[in-house]
């Protein structure tokens, strides 16, 4: 008994030392990021704020990286004037964050960036694309979106986040395996639907963002009279 005992402690400690040096478990993939990354991606922006709703400045675009307790307005800011926090802004209805706030609390590497207002800026998540464009030579390893220049690898934070998991990659190795066995067309496509459901795509639009896209439409236009 006493000999069982010794060889089931041993056998333990291998596996806790296994688990703290990095054999891929689900705690060493999550401690690769920081904890406000994925409540991050998740979170919906540009929505009116619930508590300053009489404001002007009620549209909740910042977040604080120390509380991740939701979109925050400029108003809401004296409530957290000794902490980390980043603005959102928008593109296509896309959103992104500046390259100067976000690259110095997390490694972007890898990821595409974008000059939006004379301003390098990177998207939260993925941004589904119908078609490849013509002629391009490198794509977003994670939801194959074409990209700009051959040294990135992804096009957001959400996808490195995806992209850069053992888990994505020992499936996505998997599922090029079978579709090179089927050799259909539709089993590539459905292999790629599924690896993109690794990463998160932008939350949908707001209510009442929808509203301020609605009123911007321009009416029907009127034919002048044949004179």
């Amino acid at each position: 008994m006493a000999i069982e005992d010794q060889e089931n402690t041993i056998r333990e400690i291998k596996t806790k030392n296994r688990r703290i040096m990095g054999a891929g478990g689900p705690e060493e993939e999550d401690n690769r990021w920081p904890q406000w990354l994925k409540p991050l991606l998740k979170e919906q922006f540009f929505a009116h704020c619930k508590f300053h709703v009489d404001s002007h400045k009620s549209e909740c675009n910042m977040y604080c990286l120390d509380c991740t307790n939701g979109s925050l307005c400029s108003l809401c800011l004296t409530h957290h004037k000794d902490h980390l926090t980043i603005q959102i802004r928008r593109s296509s209805y896309h959103d992104v964050i500046r390259v100067n706030e976000i690259q110095k609390c997390l490694d972007i590497s890898g990821i595409q960036t974008y000059v939006i207002n004379s301003a390098k800026v990177v998207f939260l998540n993925e941004r589904p694309q119908p078609r490849p464009g013509k002629g391009v030579t490198n794509s977003c390893k994670v939801c194959y979106r074409s990209l700009v220049e051959d040294s990135f690898r992804f096009c957001s934070l959400g996808c490195k986040i995806a992209g850069s998991s053992r888990g994505f990659e020992k499936g996505r190795k998997n599922l090029l395996m079978e579709s090179e066995d089927s050799g259909s067309s539709i089993g590539i496509g459905r292999n790629i639907s599924n690896l993109q459901s690794f990463s998160p795509s932008t939350p949908p639009l707001t209510t009442s963002s929808s509203c301020r896209i609605a009123k911007r439409r321009k009416g029907i236009p009127h034919r002048s009279p044949m004179g």
